[in-house]
Order: structure tokens, then sequence, then C-alpha cells
């Protein structure tokens, strides 16, 4: 049958399409492709030219831009494609084919469509190069990184895996599927597997769900050995990634060993695939102690800590004798509970007992929890004889050892889950904490201090500390203490701003430039794209852009998967990733004072803001 006529309409993209599927094709391309023609009519595909009517066409091309693809299934859009052009043009295309290589270089996104299509797109998408190698574009990894970083929206971690291990085990066409076809199709779908747990390895290890697959998956391959010895280096990758091992080497799957008994012996390696609950063990996290009804303690405390441990660190950092104070958990509503000794303080959802207060013994009663007294008080002039620098520097290295541990996938999980608790967002939530915790410190450091020559040094230690954190590159922590000086309880206090030396007040002025809020944070934007990596960004407003794409986009559109809003969102949280990057050794962390870091690591806090209201008007009553 001749196809040279009534196929003009043909484009170079080839999505696999089922018996029955319908293809409706949009522009002209060349049929450079024409032995897929072949095979999808083989298979009862029926293509349509587009007669909608528009505007007069020209001799000139259409942007890539106005070219889009839609295949139905059985009268219904199951995908929508968009060409786009690759900006790096394949450098073999006179040795390989011109038509082959051009239509490599000319790429189609994924619009939108059920999440079923999308992958069947996103494997069809891959390219292999002659000696087996991926060879990808632009485009094609993006697409690729979009899927992964936010399936948890519209494909549940279950599905994914099933998906995947039917793409690797069911031939892609009716009919007979010749052996490089097959071994094409399972290296796309082991890639696609490889770089899933490359990226997203720490949520994939506490998954029931995807240990099964990838044991599952390994033994298809392995069975697969026979037939085509070249998937033994994917086996490999996949065992190295996911930590997996064997009694028994590759090499014994060899087709003059194979033997279908030797499977079972592939098994997890219980040290690589411990659960995030026994990673916990080593994890810290910031505990709030109070010392009043209204101002805490925070804390760096790792997960498995005891009553024992954390009353020794408020004794040191309040200077009173551990024999004087016991621990107490308020529960809700209104409980109290004495904690021993060696209780543990945290659950295994890595939540405190209840709210922790610190009491003396020998008060009237023991519960009662601490009352204002002028000593701790008096103790935030400390901070005086701090070294700016230094300050800076354990403040950057704790935000750091947050922020490292972040993955860019927690910011999807904390859009699109905001109203229930997700153990996939505890890196991220502890640095947003934190971030809220340096603005109220900064507020309570000033308003304890009784006199005001010291909170004059006070708030220029805090204006050179702010600047400090800018030149590390901590932007989050530079925000929360500028945050913290123009809070209303701090800002109102014009006796001692007046006294602030011209010099300091202009850098203050400064540095307030980069938080203006105008022109959707213009000037903070600008200043942070200019920092080398790594640097940390100031997440809030990260967040806020994220939730801005969220709720000004649907996320399906008629039972399809809006993927151009998911693309936007993949491209916004992958910003985490690249400040994360050290290229060139820009390390951000450095050594700093033990006597700074004990101070930093146990910050004193008043959360209230009616206490903080009625110290500030306490220093500097209204006229």
């Amino acid at each position: 049958m001749s196809w040279d006529c009534g196929l003009k309409y043909m484009f170079s993209v080839s999505p696999a399409l089922q018996p029955g599927s319908m293809c409706i094709l949009h522009d002209k391309e060349d049929l450079s492709r024409l032995e897929m023609v072949q095979r999808l009519a083989k298979d009862g595909c029926r293509f349509l030219q587009n007669h909608s009517k528009g505007p007069e066409r020209t001799s000139e091309p259409q942007s890539d831009e106005a070219v889009r693809v839609c295949l139905r299934e059985r009268g219904h859009d199951v995908l929508v494609l968009q060409r786009v052009s690759s900006e790096q043009p394949a450098p073999s295309a006179s040795a390989r084919g011109g038509g082959r290589e051009e239509a490599r270089n000319r790429r189609y996104m994924v619009v939108s469509g059920t999440p079923e299509k999308i992958l069947e797109h996103l494997l069809n998408d891959r390219t292999l190069d002659d000696d087996q190698g991926m060879t990808q574009g632009k485009e094609s990894d993006t697409l690729l990184d979009d899927f992964l970083l936010t399936h948890p929206v519209f494909m549940s971690t279950s599905d994914l895996c099933q998906a995947l291990l039917g793409h690797y085990c069911t031939k892609r066409y009716r009919g007979k599927e010749d052996r490089k076809e097959a071994l094409e199709r399972k290296r796309k779908v082991l890639h696609l597997v490889s770089q899933w747990v490359a990226l997203c390895t720490d949520f994939l290890r506490e998954d029931e769900h995807v240990k099964l697959f990838m044991k599952t998956l390994c033994r298809y391959v392995l069975d697969d050995l026979y037939e085509h010895p070249a998937l033994e280096k994917d086996v490999r990758e996949l065992q190295r990634l996911y930590q997996l091992h064997r009694r028994h080497t590759v090499d014994e799957y060899s087709p003059q060993r194979k033997s279908k008994a030797l499977f079972h012996q592939l098994s997890l390696k219980e040290n690589g695939l411990q659960s995030r609950g026994s990673q916990r063990e080593t994890k810290e996290v910031l505990c709030h102690v109070y010392i009043t009804m209204d101002s805490y303690l925070s804390m760096r405390a790792h997960a498995g800590m005891v009553t024992q441990e954390l009353l020794q660190a408020a004794a040191e950092r309040m200077d009173v004798p551990l024999g004087e104070l016991v621990l107490v958990a308020v529960t809700y509503p209104g409980g109290r509970l004495l904690l021993q000794p060696q209780d543990r303080i945290f659950s295994d959802s890595l939540r405190p007992v209840g709210r922790l207060h610190v009491c003396r013994k020998d008060l009237g009663e023991v519960l009662n929890p601490f009352t204002d007294n002028s000593e701790l008080q008096q103790r935030t002039a400390r901070m005086l004889s701090l070294n700016t620098w230094d300050v800076a520097v354990a403040l950057t290295n704790f935000d750091w050892t947050i922020f490292d541990s972040i993955h860019e996938q927690e910011l999807v999980y904390f859009t699109f889950s905001r109203h229930s608790s997700s153990s996939h967002t505890v890196a991220l939530e502890l640095l947003l904490q934190r971030c809220n915790e340096v603005q109220l410190w900064v507020m309570t450091e000033v308003l304890l201090c009784p006199t005001l020559c010291k909170r004059v040094q006070l708030i220029k230690k805090f204006i050179k500390i702010a600047a400090h954190c800018k030149a590390q590159r901590n932007l989050n922590c530079f925000f929360a203490i500028i945050m913290g000086l123009n809070a209303a309880a701090v800002s109102r206090l014009s006796q001692t701003w007046e006294k602030i030396p011209g010099k300091f007040k202009k850098l203050f002025s400064e540095l307030e430039t980069i938080t203006d809020p105008s022109l959707n944070h213009k000037a903070y934007r600008e200043s942070f794209k200019k920092m080398k990596a790594p640097k940390i960004p100031f997440l809030p407003l990260l967040l806020k852009d994220i939730t801005f794409i969220h709720e000004g986009n649907k996320t399906f559109h008629d039972n399809l998967v809006n993927f151009e809003k998911l693309h936007m969102i993949a491209d916004t949280v992958r910003l985490i990733r690249q400040c994360q990057k050290d290229h060139m050794g820009n390390g951000i962390s450095q050594k700093s004072s033990s006597e700074v870091r004990a101070y930093i690591d146990y910050l004193h806090i008043i959360d209230n803001q009616q206490t903080l209201f009625e110290l500030s008007h306490r220093l500097e009553p209204r006229a």
C-alpha cells in the first residue's frame, strides 16, 4: 500500500499506540520515519489530517510553540504533546543518517496526559546509542526529571512500580518483536529505574513496594541474561544504586549456569536498606524546652535523647545545678507527666511526648514552671562578648547541615500535602522552624537587654551578623535577622535606634533593600542569582513561589494530568539542587568557635508576641 500521499501531515514522534488508537496530527513533516507509520498501520491505527480552519497558511513554517499533537483512545484524549527543537544539534547526523538525527533533535514535550501515557511517552523518548549507551537531549532529560520529582502528585509509588514492571515484561507492539527491539525496551526501563533510584533514594528506601519491585525486577533481568547478555551492566548498576547483593555473582547466571532456583538467593542488603525509622537514631531535631510559660530554649537534640541528657544540657545553658531540675511533659488537654531520667523524649514520629517544661524541685509544687527571673534575662549580655563573624559562621553551619539534607521532592510533598503530616518533609520543616526561631531569638535578645547602651551594642552586633550571613551566602538566616530587627516590638524602640551610629544605619538600610518585597522580591532575586553555589536560599519565598504555581493552575484538565504545571513546579524546586552543588569547591561550612557553637545550639526564645510587646513597652514606655 502506498503512503506517499494522504500522509502529508505526518509527524516524527513515536508514542506507543495501541490497536484502535487515534492520532490527530497538526503539522506538516517529512516521512523520514516511514517504518514507524507502516508498523502503526499494521496495528490498526488511524491517521487523521487536521481539518480545523484557521488563518491562511504561508510558505513559512509554523513556530514550534504552535505545534501540538493530540493522541486519542476510544474517543478520549490521553496525551497532548508540544514540539520543541533541541538546543544541541546531533554531532553525528551525517554519519548515521540525517533523517534519524533530525527526528532526534525535534522532540515533543508533554503538555497533559494520563499517568500511563506520560510514562509511555517518556520511555519512547529515550534513545539508545549504537553501543547501547543512553544518549539524551536536554528536553528529554528535563522531562524525565520533571516526572520523577512530581509523580507522587498523580501516580503512587506502587502504581509506578507496577507500570514499570509491565513495560519491562510486556511487548510494546502487537505481533512479533525482534530481539533488538526487546533489548532496547528493557534497557530503557532499567535506565529510568536507575535514574529514579539515584534521584529519590532516601524516599524509596522505606517503601515496601519499592523493595519488592526492585527484587522482582532484578530477578526478571537475571532471567533475561541468557537471551540478552548486554543487560549485565544494567543489573550491576541497579544493584549498586539500591545496594542489593546476592550470594552469587552475575556470572553465575550465564547461559551455562542459568537456573531459576538461584533467583531466590537475591536478597536486600540489610545495612543498606534499613528503614528511615532506624536511621532516625542518628538524626538531629530542634527541641523546645520551656523555662517560662512563654519562653523556651531551642536545643539541638538527637532522636534517641533521654530525659537525663536533656536536663544536663538545659542546666548548663541556664547555669543551674542539675540536681535542682526536673522535666515535665504537658500533654493535651492539660495533662502533666513527670519524666524519669531514662525516659525517651521523642516518639518514633520524631515528635516530643508533650510540651516540655524544666521545673525546680524546691518550688512549692514540683510541676510549677519557672517564673521570670532577672538572672536569666541578664544572661543575654553574654552575646556582647561573642565575635560577630564566629556567630554568623555557627548560624550558617547549623543551617547548612539541615539544608544539605533537604531533597527537592520535600517541597512537592509540602505543597500538595500541607494539611497532613508527612515524614517526607522533616528536613524542610526543620529549616523553616529554624528561620522562625532565629527571628524570635533576635527579638528576645534585644528586648531582654535592660540598659540602653547595651541594646545599642546588641543591635549593632546583629546588623554585622546579618551582613556576615549574606557574605557567607546564607540568605535564610540573613532574612530572619533582618525581620527580627524590623519586628514592631524592636523597631518601636526609638530611643535605642537614635543612638545607632550613622554607618550602621546606612548598612542596615542597604541590607533592608535586599529584603524589600516590592516587584516580587526583585532585589533579593537579583542578589541571590549573582551568588555562587553552594548557598542557602530564603525558603519561605521559594515555597511561596511554588504555592503560587499550585493554586494558580489546575492539577488536572478533563481527567488529564496538567504536566505543564508540574514542569513549572519541578523547575522551581530544582533550585534546591542547584544551591547544594559545589562544583568549584566553594564550601559554605567553616570552622567555628566551640564557645559560640554551644551558645547558638541553645537559643533562648520568647515565642509570645504579647510578652515581647510588654517587654518593649517596659524598656521604652509610650510617650
